[in-house]
């Protein structure tokens, strides 16, 4: 796989490349190879979902190449990842195949100064690689393999750099000519590896930064120079890693003296120039100072992340697996349990790195025992507790039960109170730094917030769903001679309830009822008016109303209402003993009839304006047979709706599906209609009657 990587690499001229395989449930994808120096800049997405929104997932999941062609593009669609990766460099994304089975996803990355579109031979060395790629995955999963492997990613290590000329290796004299060279220069220069570790410094160079050579070579310059350890810093340096343009920026070296950076970078590396600046003013690229207390750049990093995913977490669920995905491996911390109280007692949410038994015996506790978790909830003060020991002194009572070595005990606050408390556990002995505290206690913040909001649009969600069974029908009634089969989805977007309804009535002996609509709107106020629009359409058929006065009726009481809100509706009396059926519409599709040899027809019903528009609105009829081993299909418009599909064609395509449908069975016959439906962003109803005498209907 690195030797076919490297191909690809060479191939399609691009600077870097990550290798994803893709999960056994085909899920996530997870990285297994990438090129050195991305380590660090891909750490949040080493398993990506493949319902992200993020560019290998839309290609693994929409099986294309997707291409981004620079900054622009990045932001207009993929904003979560423009907001993280800021800089300017090409990206593409494409499926990696054996055969027709999906093996992962090839990410490929191109400098900034990229053309806006992928060159032909760039996109074929692309498409080959991602089959050939593909055939090994295909090789490892037939070796047993796992993928993804266990541990971290591997690496590709980089080009060997190019020679400093055409010909041999320097002679000693000539290397002797080359230091003796750059020690003249009044500047300093110095070399560092992708992964930032310094390979080569002059002395000059050493002097301006206030170090010795010996001591900074192998070493990252924040971690022996303070004073470097600044987010701007940092930020210049992954934007040259990524994008393989210049950067320049002036940071001020304590206590008074301004150096000048030149980062000039290419696949093998990153080359320096320092040179000292009498003001920040005169120098070129952004100015910085240090910063006041040694924070990293690479946790705000993570931070940032992790902060823009909570806003996409739509439930508390998600919130729990955002926080275990991002947060534990962006703090080397193995294990998370995440907390409310709930009438008066602790409740777990939810937890990564522990056994269900073990959060069984604490969830439900009593908020009066005296443990971490609770106390840290009612007071809003954060725990840190490096060994078991400074926990055993702030807790006599509590056991060491979990096997882990230090433990984080943070308040999740939100509108300025606690709502709850995060666990974070180490398996080793974590010492927890200042500054790393008020990381953790501001990184809980944005946990607890994200859980306020995920706590309310669960309950708004349950609300839904409960308000939207009680308006619905829970059973339907038996009529002899009928067979009845429904099915209701809501909407796949907000929450989850609108204004579709059915409904059968059981009028006598010999006649029935059957209706169905749709309110405008997905919201309460939608649900609320199709309660109204059903009891009104129920009222009005049980006293013997024909169809035409049914709608007639319901379009005054909702014209008198005057919700602001429209309703399709379709009505159809059903008379058994003559076998016919009338029908009428108030802006509803067509209904559908199946015969009993397969054959299905469109039943043109004279059209009606929709209800609530004009109170004298009139409502024609249509008088049809309805003979033995028929099926009338009524749905809603969510069952064939298509953004860009001619709705009479996607009702001609619904017709063909009836027809191919197994009518003997009318629950398989709904399951199947509703399965090749498009996917929701609509409700869907649907409503299918059997003419077969002798027979009746069961549940809804």
């Amino acid at each position: 796989m690195e030797t076919t990587l490297t191909n690809v690499l060479r191939e399609s001229r691009a600077a870097g490349g990550l290798l994803y395989a893709l999960s056994q449930d085909g899920d996530a994808l997870w990285l297994v190879l990438l090129t050195e120096g991305l380590q660090e800049i891909t750490a949040p997405w080493t398993r990506v979902a493949v319902t992200d929104p993020m560019p290998v997932a839309d290609a693994v999941r929409e099986r294309r190449l997707v291409w981004i062609g620079g900054r622009e593009d990045m932001a207009r669609l993929y904003p979560r990842a423009a907001l993280l990766l800021p800089y300017d460099f090409a990206l593409a994304a494409a499926p990696v195949v054996s055969g027709t089975t999906l093996r992962g996803g090839l990410v490929l990355l191109w400098s900034g100064d990229h053309p806006p579109q992928l060159a032909h031979d760039e996109r074929a060395a692309v498409e080959i690689g991602c089959r050939r790629l593909g055939g090994l995955l295909r090789q490892a999963v037939d070796r047993g393999d796992p993928l993804p492997p266990a541990g971290r990613p591997r690496i590709l290590p980089p080009p060997p750099p190019p020679p400093p000329s055409r010909g041999p290796a320097p002679s000693p004299a000539e290397a002797a000519e080359i230091a003796a060279f750059l020690a003249r220069l009044p500047e300093g220069a110095c070399s560092l590896d992708l992964r930032g570790r310094i390979t080569f410094i002059t002395r000059t160079a050493a002097d301006l930064v206030g170090g010795d050579p010996a001591g900074l070579l192998g070493r990252v310059p924040r971690e022996v120079l303070p004073w470097l350890n600044v987010p701007q810093v940092e930020d210049s340096y992954r934007a040259a890693l990524v994008s393989r343009q210049p950067q320049a920026f002036t940071v001020l070296r304590p206590p008074d003296r301004w150096l000048s950076f030149e980062l000039h970078p290419d696949s093998s590396g990153i080359s320096v120039r320092i040179n000292p600046v009498g003001r920040a003013q005169d120098a070129p690229g952004p100015k910085t100072v240090p910063a006041a207390g040694p924070g990293r750049a690479t946790v705000l990093y993570q931070l940032m992340h992790l902060a823009t995913t909570l806003t996409e977490a739509a439930g508390v669920q998600d919130v729990v697996d955002q926080t275990a995905d991002q947060l534990l491996p962006a703090l080397g911390a193995q294990g998370m349990v995440l907390m409310t109280s709930e009438d008066d007692r602790l409740r777990i949410h939810g937890h990564h790195g522990y056994t269900t038994e073990l959060m069984d015996r604490f969830n439900a506790t009593p908020l009066r025992q005296d443990l971490p978790a609770i106390d840290v909830l009612t007071t809003g003060e954060p725990g840190f507790y490096p060994t078991f020991a400074d926990i055993k002194r702030s807790y006599p009572a509590i056991t060491h039960e979990d096997g882990m070595a230090s433990w984080a005990v943070l308040p999740l606050i939100a509108s300025g109170r606690p709502i709850g408390s995060l666990l974070l556990s180490y398996e080793r002995q974590h010492d927890f730094p200042p500054d790393e505290r008020s990381v953790l206690t501001s990184v809980a913040g944005l946990v607890g917030q994200a859980l306020d909001r995920a706590r309310l649009y669960d309950s708004k969600h349950d609300l839904a769903h409960r308000l939207q069974s009680a308006l619905l029908p829970h059973t339907l009634p038996r009529v002899p001679g009928l067979e009845v089969a429904a099915r209701y989805l809501p909407a796949a977007r907000g929450l989850a309830i609108g204004g579709d309804f059915y409904d059968l009535i059981r009028l006598d002996a010999h006649t029935a009822a059957a209706a169905i609509g749709d309110v405008q709107g997905h919201n309460v106020d939608a649900a609320a008016l199709m309660g109204q629009v059903r009891t009104a359409v129920h009222a009005h058929a049980t006293v013997g109303a024909p169809p035409d006065h049914v709608l007639a009726r319901t379009n005054r009481l909702l014209t008198d209402l005057d919700p602001g809100l429209f309703t399709s509706c379709l009505y159809a009396h059903l008379d058994l003993a003559r076998r016919r059926v009338r029908l009428a519409t108030a802006g509803h599709p067509p209904p559908l009839l199946r015969h009993a040899d397969g054959r299905t027809e469109l039943l043109d019903i004279p059209p009606g304006l929709l209800l609530g528009i004009e109170p004298d609105a009139q409502y024609p009829t249509l008088d049809r047979s309805l003979p033995p081993g028929s099926v009338l299909v009524l749905y809603t418009d969510g069952l064939v709706e298509v953004p860009g599909v001619d709705l009479d064609d996607a009702v001609a395509a619904l017709a063909r599906l009836v027809e191919r449908a197994d009518a003997t069975d009318l629950d398989a016959m709904a399951d199947a209609l509703v399965e090749h439906s498009p996917s929701p962003g609509d409700d869907i109803a649907l409503l299918l009657i059997a003419f077969r005498p002798g027979s009746g209907s069961g549940p809804a």
